[in-house]
C-alpha cells in the first residue's frame, strides 16, 4: 500500500514538474522577405517624405520576390549583376540607371538585343533592381556626399555646414589631382588649370555636371576647384577653358562619373545593414569603363 502512495506521489510530483515547465519554443520558419518589402523599409527609414515622381522604383523583376542578399553599386551593369548573382544575391540596388536613361524607359529600345539580354538574364535568376537616386540625394546630409567624403578621407577638410564644399592648405593643382587619382583609383581622370596653382577652396558636385548649377558654382570666387564626375565639354569644360583664359586662378577636375559616386553607394551599404538585417548585404562596386591607352587594362 505504501509503495503505490509512492508511486502516485512521484507521479503527482513529475507531473506537476512538467505542467511548470515552459513549453519547447517551435523552430521559426525563415523570413520570407520581399523585395518590396525592402523599399518600403527604406521609405521609412531615408528621413525625407517620398516623391510622388521619382525614378526610385523597382525598374525590373518581381516586387514579390523573395530576397536572398541585397547587391548594392553605383551602376547596375550586366557585369555588376552577374557578379551579383554569382555571390548569391538576387535583389540589386543600384543608384544610377540600369536601363541607359535617367527615367529607365525602355520602350524606345526595346527590340535592341543587348537589352533583351541583359532583361533575360535578371529574369532567369529572379533579379529584382530597385533604383535609388533621388531619395539618397535627398537624405539629411546627401548620402553620396557623406560617402565620397569618406572615401577620399577629407573629414577633416570638410565644411561643417556644407558635405560638397572643402578647404585645403594649398598645396599643387598637380600634387592634388594626383592624390585624388590614387585614392579613388581613377584611371582617367582629366585636370584643366594650371599645374602649379595652389589648392586652397574646393567644391564638388558629383555625378553628372549640370549646366546652370555648376558654371555659376565654378564661377564663385571662394571656389578655386570644382571636382565633377562628367561634363558636357560644350558646357562647363568650355566654360572652365574661358574662365582660365581670361586671367582666372581656376580649376576643373573631371573624374568620371562611376567614380564620383561610388563612395556613395559604398556608405549606403553601411546605411541599410543598420535597418536590413534579415538579409545578407553586399557591395558589389561597378567597374570604371574606360581605361587610358599608355595603361591599357580590362575593363
Amino acid at each position: 500500500m505504501r509503495s503505490n502512495l509512492i508511486s502516485r506521489r512521484s507521479f503527482l510530483i513529475t507531473g506537476s514538474a512538467l505542467l511548470a515547465a515552459p513549453l519547447a519554443k517551435a523552430e521559426p520558419t525563415p523570413t520570407q522577405f520581399t523585395a518590396a518589402q525592402v523599399v518600403e523599409r527604406i521609405r521609412t527609414h531615408v528621413g525625407v517624405p517620398w516623391r510622388a515622381e521619382t525614378v526610385d522604383r523597382i525598374l525590373a523583376g518581381d516586387p514579390d520576390t523573395v530576397v536572398r542578399g541585397i547587391a548594392v553599386t553605383m551602376m547596375a551593369t550586366l557585369d555588376v549583376i552577374e557578379r551579383a548573382v554569382a555571390a548569391g544575391k538576387n535583389m540589386i540596388i543600384t543608384h544610377e540607371p540600369t536601363f541607359y536613361v535617367h527615367q529607365d524607359t525602355t520602350k524606345e529600345i526595346q527590340d535592341d538585343p543587348t537589352l533583351k539580354y541583359k532583361l533575360d538574364f535578371i529574369r532567369k535568376n529572379n533579379v529584382a533592381v530597385f533604383r535609388f537616386h533621388d531619395h539618397w540625394h535627398a537624405h539629411h546630409p546627401d548620402g553620396i556626399a557623406v560617402g565620397m567624403m569618406q572615401e577620399l578621407g577629407w573629414e577633416k577638410n570638410v565644411d561643417p555646414v556644407d558635405p560638397k564644399r572643402f578647404v585645403f592648405a594649398g598645396e599643387s593643382l598637380a600634387q592634388f589631382s594626383q592624390g585624388l587619382q590614387t585614392r579613388l583609383k581613377d584611371r582617367t581622370m582629366r585636370v584643366i588649370g594650371k599645374p602649379t596653382m595652389p589648392v586652397k577652396r574646393v567644391a564638388a558636385s558629383w555625378g553628372a555636371a549640370d549646366r546652370l548649377t555648376t558654371i555659376p558654382l565654378f564661377a564663385r570666387p571662394d571656389v578655386d576647384v570644382l571636382v565633377v564626375g562628367e561634363a558636357r565639354e560644350w558646357e562647363l569644360v568650355e566654360y572652365a577653358q574661358d574662365s582660365i583664359t581670361a586671367g582666372n586662378q581656376k580649376a576643373l577636375i573631371v573624374l568620371g562619373h562611376v567614380v564620383s559616386e561610388q563612395g556613395g553607394m559604398k556608405y549606403c551599404t553601411e546605411w541599410l545593414k543598420s535597418f536590413v538585417t534579415e538579409v545578407p548585404i553586399e557591395f558589389v562596386p561597378a567597374r570604371e569603363p574606360f581605361w587610358n591607352p599608355s595603361n591599357p587594362v580590362e575593363s
